[in-house]
């Protein structure tokens, strides 16, 4: 009998721990003036827009927004019989002296977080660099911690999780699922 998914946060869910991170940040980052989002591909983006919309909402401050894309700097690749799919990153503004949130989906291992770094680094010295992420699920091989976690969810490693939006997949959710036979990142 095949294991059934189970619904972890629905879209309100979802909504109020977003709103809870755009929160946060907004009370550790006072004043907002050096303060960007750059979004994780692939749902990082997503959710680095909606909160900056929060953001924008609370303070009526447009924070810059950037999407990195960490596939280069992965050091799993060769371990994977993943064909990654090269897209770009968009950050059309200088991160050199900026305070930076690196907004992403799910943390597990902590190395797409690491790619991400060595990408950021390689484009620029920013002030300070932190972290958000909607699902911390542990399991982490490297040091690496979220400075703003919207749920933090004690997981089996033979289970995964996944993120829905309703921007790609038209439904706001996070599910437990079975750990899939061909795993991707």
């Amino acid at each position: 009998m095949a294991e059934e998914k189970i619904i972890i946060m629905n879209k309100e869910d979802i909504k109020n721990s977003l709103q809870t991170l755009a929160q946060q940040i907004i009370e550790e980052s006072s004043p907002l003036i050096d303060l960007c989002l750059i979004g994780i591909r692939s749902r990082g983006v997503d959710l680095a827009k909606r909160i900056n919309t929060i953001i924008n909402s609370i303070t009526k401050t447009s924070i810059p927004i950037g999407v990195i894309d960490t596939t280069l700097y992965r050091d799993d690749l060769s371990s994977s019989s993943y064909k990654p799919v090269l897209k770009k990153t968009e950050i059309n503004f200088s991160v050199d002296d900026k305070n930076i949130v690196l907004v992403d989906d799910v943390l597990y291992t902590g190395r797409t977080i690491r790619a991400a770094l060595d990408a950021l680094t390689d484009i620029g010295r920013p002030k300070t660099i932190k972290l958000a992420v909607l699902i911390d699920r542990g399991h982490r091989e490297l040091p690496i911690c979220a400075n703003y976690t919207g749920l933090t969810l004690k997981t089996i490693q033979n289970k995964s999780i996944k993120v829905t939006l309703e921007e790609v997949e038209k439904q706001d959710a996070v599910l437990l699922l079975p750990f899939p036979e061909k795993t991707r990142w």
